[in-house]
């Protein structure tokens, strides 16, 4: 027979002031309640045993203890909440809350973090993820043309997409075109936050992360049945329709969350002269089911799971040219993708806590182009990729001040499609150790290393570390360091691309020679340069990468927040791509080659206040300079491929200098932004309105002179205004929001991916007992 007891309380400040409407969690079990207008609180049928609380209030520090729940018994405790320095609530950071389906505090990082919690990205009627995170400061949404129309990825810091690891509960997600994870795959419906990570983050989570990693933490725990209904509709025929229901069970001693989704939208146009019809970013129809579970089985232990299935369905016919010459092709894909984990949670007596987590994903890609007048078919690909990962986590407290973190695990790997399937698959094991140690009141450090052993590119050992000093309340200066380590994917090695649209065609490492030598006895072949495909072929070497961000945070008053962050990432072998073949109906034919040298360096800085009641401002910026130290020797030496610089104009060559070199492609020198958002509680109305910019950016070389110059084609700068009203009704269960993303209507024919001006009203109704 399970004992029951109950927790009851009182909040204040430290005036004695009641505060009502405060949020407490009762750990390991998620046991949540609210106090009510006198500051009382009460957790009824709790199992007997010693639980953590955490007390959190808008404008106080979070608050952290221990409590024992004795048997048939009501125990009584008084808290009191002490003032926040900076009262901004836009971002708010949980470092001491317990994690539901994992060990690591990823806010606790050595690299500089950023949260964006879940009454943000509802402010912003947002739909989908890449929606939220184009307005983060240091983060750029992109489109790699060269991959196709859904080739749609995000920037961080000057990392592509290829280096960016997508999580959700800390699980990584698998399934990219051309490099590029297609972050309109997830739906924000059910996303309790997202948190990012910026820099080498392997200590963390291993190779893929060599740039930083975005972790979407789903909805989880319940201490009342509640349901939400949502529905969106506008421009372009988008509807964005969401159920979500969460409920406890068997006395609280569980928790269910489910959430579904659908979403659909006809798609657009930015290139009308080049598309006679059709379009240029695809219309599609996406539905996401997800949901999660967790039970107590004893009063140490906890077991969890969740699951998320996804199906995109999508088709387009395009037509080129005009009306004397017209060519049309019909682009269909179908995207089938499944998640599923399972956690067990236990705590020991002495205080040892262990996690053991196995996941599961799938994702398949099914897409053919078929050129309709002659009925041929182009391009046809079915890629599937399995990936099967288990982790052993344990965390302990030795002392109050210090909290050590461990694991080890590994991963198995499998894909293939139509043509072949990749030899014995790719396995890799790890284990890390992290450190988390306050030496006094003004040091802080969070330190550890992680080792990765890759079945065919070996291993390598990364560290990181990170250190704050507080010089005075106000004033806390913050270093980080660390190393990445990244082994070629699949793509890289073994997958052949083809893209009708620009007519060119990407050969994996791995099968880079003997591809050519099958097209060349079909006659397919015009031109090879041999010299680089003995050079490349099945020798693509790992990627590393050194990372340090150094800066500080500023608060000189409650309402006024300042944070400063450099950054500088060196990296050796960066994958980059090369052309070594022509074709005879196949333009250019591309592989992959490495970069021995490159570098993102440039400063972030942010700044948050509250000039009023209700009001909150923040603005942010981004400088940023990504260079191949390759050509910048060539130029410097006045030697190799960059030596000489064409001008188009007048067709002559001249002498390359330092001066004429942009950078790296897709990168843009400045970005900003600026959010304006108001909440007047007497009407329960809030409103909101958002700018961001992009500086130009080299979209590619025309001059062919094989770098971005003066001469070369740019994406210009240009700016984005986004807005969003929302009005709450009978008790803040009805709530109507529209939402105007681009209202200045700016479009771009290089920028694919930018759809016009986009109006959506939308309906939300909340569920739940008084």
């Amino acid at each position: 027979m399970i004992i029951r007891g109950s927790l009851t309380g009182k909040i204040t400040d430290k005036n004695g002031q009641p505060i009502a409407s405060a949020n407490l969690i009762l750990q390991p079990d998620m046991h949540q309640v609210q106090t009510d207008k006198n500051g009382y609180f009460t957790f009824k049928n709790i199992i007997a045993g010693e639980y953590n609380i955490t007390v959190s209030y808008i404008g106080h520090q979070l608050y952290q203890s221990n409590v024992q729940i004795e048997a048939d018994k009501k125990n009584n405790i008084k808290i009191i909440l002490e003032e926040e320095e900076n009262t901004l609530k836009q971002v708010t950071v949980y470092s001491k809350e317990t994690k539901a389906d994992n060990l690591l505090d990823i806010q606790r990082s050595a690299m500089p973090v950023t949260v964006i919690t879940k009454e943000t990205i509802a402010q912003m009627g947002s739909r989908r993820l890449d929606e939220v995170l184009k307005e983060q400061t240091g983060i750029a949404v992109v489109n790699d043309i060269g991959g196709g129309a859904r080739a749609v990825g995000v920037q961080m810091q000057g990392f592509g997409s290829d280096y960016v690891m997508i999580l959700i509960d800390g699980q990584p997600m698998v399934g990219r075109n051309s490099g590029n994870f297609d972050l309109s795959r997830i739906s924000v419906s059910n996303i309790e936050r997202i948190e990012i990570i910026k820099g080498a983050s392997s200590c963390l989570f291993g190779s893929e992360a060599l740039g930083g990693a975005i972790n979407i933490v789903t909805r989880h725990g319940a201490f009342q049945p509640q349901a939400l209904a949502s529905v969106r509709y506008g421009s372009l025929h988008i509807v964005d329709a969401t159920l979500e229901g969460e409920t406890p069970f068997h006395h609280q001693r569980g928790s269910a969350n489910i959430s579904a989704n659908y979403y659909r939208t006809d798609g657009f146009n930015t290139d009308p002269n080049f598309l006679s019809g059709g379009t240029t970013a695809p219309p599609y129809d996406d539905y996401t089911l997800q949901g999660r579970v967790r039970y107590r089985l004893t009063e140490n232990s906890t077991l969890g799971a969740s699951g998320r299935y996804a199906l995109r369905k999508s088709f387009m016919e395009q037509i080129f040219g005009n009306n004397e010459n017209q060519n049309s092709a019909a682009d269909s894909q179908n995207i089938t993708d499944i998640n599923a984990s399972v956690t067990y949670d236990n705590l020991f007596d002495n205080g040892l806590r262990s996690m053991s987590r196995y996941y599961l994903t799938r994702y398949v890609s099914d897409m053919s182009i078929l050129w309709q007048e002659s009925g041929s078919q182009t391009s046809a690909e079915k890629f599937a990729q399995t990936l099967h990962r288990f982790e052993q986590q344990f965390s302990y407290a030795p002392v109050t001040d210090l909290k050590l973190t461990a694991g080890l695990g590994g991963t198995s790997e499998q894909m293939d499609n139509r043509n072949f399937n990749v030899p014995g698959g790719m396995w890799s094991g790890f284990t890390y150790l992290q450190a988390d140690w306050k030496m006094n009141d003004k040091f802080e450090a969070v330190g550890g290393f992680r080792y990765d052993h890759n079945n065919s590119y070996g291993g390598k050992l990364n560290p990181s570390l990170g250190l704050q000093y507080h010089i005075i309340p106000k004033l806390t200066l913050k270093i980080a360091m660390g190393s990445g380590f990244k082994t070629p994917d699949y793509r890289q090695r073994y997958q052949v691309f083809m893209n009708p649209t620009a007519n060119y065609l990407v050969i994996g490492s791995e099968i880079l020679r003997a591809t050519l030598e099958e097209m060349k006895n079909n006659g397919q072949i015009s031109e090879v340069r041999e010299y680089l495909v003995n050079q490349l072929d099945q020798n693509l070497q790992a990627e590393k990468s050194l990372s340090f961000n150094g800066g500080f945070t500023y608060t000189p008053k409650k309402n006024i927040k300042l944070d400063v962050n450099a950054f500088y990432h060196n990296i050796s072998n960066q994958i980059n791509s090369i052309r070594v073949a022509t074709g005879t109906n196949v333009r250019d034919i591309y592989t992959y080659q490495n970069l021995p040298k490159s570098f993102n360096t440039g400063l972030e800085m942010s700044l948050s206040i509250r000039p009023l009641s209700g009001l909150d401002i923040s603005t942010g910026y981004q400088y940023l300079i990504a260079k191949d130290r390759g050509v910048m020797d060539s130029i410097s030496n006045g030697t190799g491929a960059y030596a000489s610089i064409r001008d188009n104009a007048t067709g002559l060559f001249r002498k390359s200098r330092l001066s004429d070199y942009f950078g790296i492609e897709n990168r843009s020198r400045h970005m900003a932004n600026l959010r304006a958002a108001y909440n007047y509680t007497p009407w329960d109305i809030t409103g909101n309105i958002r700018v961001n910019y992009r500086g130009k950016y080299g979209f590619v070389d025309s001059n062919n002179n094989r770098f971005l110059d003066q001469y070369d084609i740019f994406v210009k700068g240009h700016f984005l205004l986004n807005a969003a009203i929302e009005k709450k009704l009978m008790k803040q269960r009805l709530s109507l929001q529209l939402t105007a993303d681009n209202i200045m209507d700016y479009t771009d024919r290089l920028m694919p991916g930018q759809p016009g001006r986009v109006l959506l009203l939308g309906l939300k109704y909340r569920f739940y007992k008084e």
